[in-house]
């Protein structure tokens, strides 16, 4: 019950669906050095691409998604690179056996059914932050108020049942915590940790931390606990520290430790330039030298939500994995296991399908395991 005014209100409705987005270039990164070599019968190098797929159909198991979709880095060079020449620069050349993988997992993907987006000048990151921004503002769902009047007994209540309205009608009209208000819980699958910035009340990481078999879900306290700052500080944290992989530096000086105490006190990197002063000489000094290029470490470090793509929810819907596709190709590159397993998920779907129909999800919180 959340009050407004005289009435209290009483909300009800079915949540979640659970729609995961998968780091395509960092999935398939992670099963290149994670596995041993492994070709087809016609020779190719086929690890990444037995790996990917691997951990996308243990995903479907383990997560029972409503909606998946993958996205891709294009080789094209983004918008950070143009900002700052160094940026990625450090990075080994790409292994001439991989990128062709990278091109027949995401052919395979087409093929199958499953939903891609890529765009030149960004990074896969981008549109991952932007599809999970649009699944929470754009999707619709039905939303049923029981108003009380003040001193009245629930014998004397008036139900009204509202029309379906969009998310940005009902929290513009209604003055609750908008975390009760997910229709779709969204989980990021990448072990790139610039996505954490992403994690809040509806949206969570799942990294790999091991291979592929050893994963952490990140929500907003495991984030807190394993960086001492919140999701929402991520980037301010990173325009301190800087980034190695990424090879752009921060703050000279300024290490994981003080910059997450600096955060817990100042909470936002505006606030804590805006107060030099208050701040030990030696840290005063070192931010102050370096406050260029630790602004533009924290642009850098910034996931875009806005990237001009378009979600279509029910393009992404599971139902249009083409399971007869996916057989062909495991069968192709001789993926017998992946066989197996695919046409096991086949069975149990149909099974389930012949003894109940369709009912709504309830909304719950499991600890997921991977692999």
């Amino acid at each position: 019950m959340y009050g407004t005014g005289g009435n209290s209100l009483t909300i009800t409705f079915t949540f979640m669906e659970r729609f995961i987005l998968i780091d395509g270039n960092a999935i398939l990164h992670r099963a290149y050095h994670a596995l041993p070599p492994l070709t087809s019968s016609s020779g190719e190098v086929v690890s990444a691409v037995y790996g990917f797929f691997s951990m996308f159909l243990k995903i479907i198991e383990d997560l029972k998604p409503a909606h998946i979709a993958v996205c891709f880095d294009r080789a094209k060079p983004t918008f950070r690179q143009e900002m700052y020449v160094g940026y990625h620069a450090t990075r080994p050349k790409l292994a001439d056996d991989f990128v062709p993988q990278i091109i027949l997992v995401h052919d395979a993907l087409e093929k199958m059914g499953v939903s891609i987006f890529e765009l030149d000048g960004y990074e896969a990151d981008d549109l991952i932050g932007t599809l999970a921004f649009q699944a929470f503002q754009n999707t619709e769902y039905r939303i049923q108020k029981t108003c009380l009047p003040a001193g009245r007994t629930d014998s004397g209540k008036t139900e009204i049942t509202d029309k379906t309205d969009s998310v940005s009608s009902v929290l513009s009209a209604i003055s609750f915590p908008s975390s009760v208000l997910s229709p779709l819980e969204v989980i990021i699958v990448s072990g790139d940790r610039d996505l954490l910035q992403l994690v809040n009340s509806h949206v969570r990481v799942l990294a790999p931390i091991v291979g592929l078999t050893n994963t952490v879900l990140y929500d907003e306290q495991k984030v807190e606990e394993k960086y001492g700052v919140k999701p929402s500080q991520i980037v301010d944290y990173k325009a301190l520290v800087g980034d190695a992989s990424d090879n752009y530096p921060g703050v000279a000086g300024i290490g994981p430790k003080t910059a997450s105490n600096l955060l817990k006190k100042y909470k936002t990197f505006e606030n804590l330039y805006k107060n030099l002063g208050e701040l030990p000489p030696k840290i005063s000094e070192r931010l102050a030298t370096d406050t260029e290029q630790a602004s533009l470490a924290k642009k850098l470090a910034t996931v875009v939500c806005d990237a001009p793509i378009r979600l279509d929810i029910e393009k992404c819907n599971i139902k249009g994995f083409d399971v007869n596709k996916a057989k062909e190709f495991f069968e192709e590159l001789g993926f017998n296991s992946l066989l197996k397993r695919v046409s096991k998920q086949q069975e149990t779907s149909n099974k389930k399908q012949e003894k109940s129909p369709p009912s709504p999800k309830a909304s719950e919180d499991k600890q997921l395991g991977l692999l």
